[in-house]
């Protein structure tokens, strides 16, 4: 791309965003052009424009060593599949009868998936595959079945984009002048392919784009959303529970109690979940492997894990503020009664402090239905992520995401419905 910019006279600015991204990027033109390995394909061809080829490619399966090796898509049958979400090797995999496949947000986390045991194949284009094992030291991974297929690369375009002309001229002279030969040679090692100046994909265009399917859109959202309050439920109850007993720990009086509370906390509260669902899912088992101990999580164990952990931090701060908000003379009270400590506790203070922390805790439930959506990144089809999947296929970015937030509002309207109801029916009148 930077010989391009220099044979057409642009400058090239560089801006990262995810593969899923690339495309709703380049409609709502806030970028100008897009090169991220990008086949090109009669849907794709549809929503925007490419250049000519640049680069001839296939699909490859990759297996753990020891696996068999599989020489075609159609032996995958029954197995679980990671691949990289809206590519064609997604798009391959989801043709595989019975499979159980899983999307992330790139290539080398497919392959972590792979790698940690969560996955029988990863399903993606060969130089990516290449490229992600390099880049990640992956170890103990093979490629079984190679150049699945014949795909080209291409640099996308917004529809009728102006500067399409000056990239495949530059294209064209990089070509005829054997620098594309240059590059190539230096990055693979190899003579470059003979590229033909249009995809055989693009001739395969018939009618236009089918209309949307709404049904279909709602149907996905809505498998999504019962996923998502599943894990909703399952982290907050977990961790109400953690985050009740982190915050009794905090009323005693031992000291090194109390301190390793406060690293929890700490440590929870101060990091993002999205690094906590990477250590728990990837990191903890990748690390146990290295050291020889077979271990493996599951996904949904992973994520209400990291989930439940996080909400305990926070709800626990929550409950000791209401613990410690409730008059003394209760406590006294309840001591001169003869209550002991857990009974003076359970019927006494935490009653009362519950009533008073009602509030926080509905915007903390509020706030775990959406943050479930970090899910996404280890392969959970959770609300957001079927909303991805579908603006992968479609390319309808503006429509479907507006139907997700939708969702999320019917979802977290109705929580703040029934907590508002909940605190209404637990007042005190003064």
């Amino acid at each position: 791309m930077e010989a391009i910019g220099q044979q057409s006279g642009h400058t090239i600015e560089w801006v990262p965003l995810p593969f899923d991204g690339l495309i709703p990027a380049l409609q709502a033109r806030s970028v100008d052009a897009a090169i991220s390995a990008m086949t090109i394909t009669a849907e794709r061809a549809r929503a925007i424009d490419f250049s000519r080829p640049y680069f001839r490619a296939g699909q490859a399966i990759v297996v753990k060593d020891g696996a068999p090796n599989y020489d075609n898509l159609s032996e995958l049958k029954g197995l679980r599949i990671a691949v990289q979400i809206g590519t064609t090797g997604a798009v391959e995999a989801s043709k595989v009868p019975d499979a159980r496949v899983s999307s992330f947000d790139s290539t080398p986390l497919a392959l972590q998936e792979l790698a940690n045991g969560n996955a029988d194949a990863v399903v993606s284009d060969v130089p990516a595959i290449l490229y992600a094992i390099d880049q990640a030291k992956l170890t103990g991974l093979h490629i079984a079945g190679e150049h699945l297929s014949t795909e080209y690369y291409g640099i996308a375009l917004p529809l009728n984009s102006p500067i399409a002309p000056a990239i495949n001229q530059a294209l064209d002279r990089l070509i005829k002048t054997g620098r594309y030969g240059e590059l190539y040679q230096q990055w693979f090692a190899a003579d470059p392919p003979v590229l033909p100046e249009q995809a055989p994909a693009v001739g395969k265009l018939a009618s236009p784009l089918a209309g949307f399917d709404w049904p279909l859109l709602f149907r996905n959202l809505f498998k999504g959303a019962a996923i998502t309050l599943m894990l909703t439920a399952l982290s907050f109850g977990f961790g109400l529970f953690g985050g009740a007993g982190l915050a009794v720990l905090l009323q005693t009086p031992w000291r090194l109690v109390h301190g390793l509370c406060r690293i929890y906390i700490d440590f929870f509260r101060g990091t993002p979940m999205l690094v906590q669902l990477f250590l728990i899912y990837f990191g903890l088992p990748a690390l146990l492997q290295s050291m020889e101990v077979p271990f493996t999580i599951n996904r949904l164990a992973a994520a209400v894990t990291a989930l439940s952990l996080n909400v305990a931090a926070y709800l626990a701060e929550t409950l000791r503020s209401g613990i410690e908000s409730i008059d003394r003379g209760q406590w006294e009270a309840a001591d001169a009664l003869g209550l002991s400590p857990f009974e003076r506790m359970r019927f006494v203070i935490a009653p009362q402090a519950l009533r008073r922390v009602l509030p926080p805790l509905a915007n903390e439930f509020i706030t775990l239905i959406k943050d479930t959506s970090l899910a996404a990144v280890i392969g959970f089809d959770e609300l957001f992520r079927q909303g991805q999947l579908m603006v992968a296929t479609t390319y309808r970015a503006f429509e479907i995401y507006i139907a997700v937030a939708l969702v999320y509002l019917l979802m977290t309207t109705t929580a703040s419905l029934l907590f508002k109801r909940l605190e209404a029916r637990w007042h005190v009148p003064a």
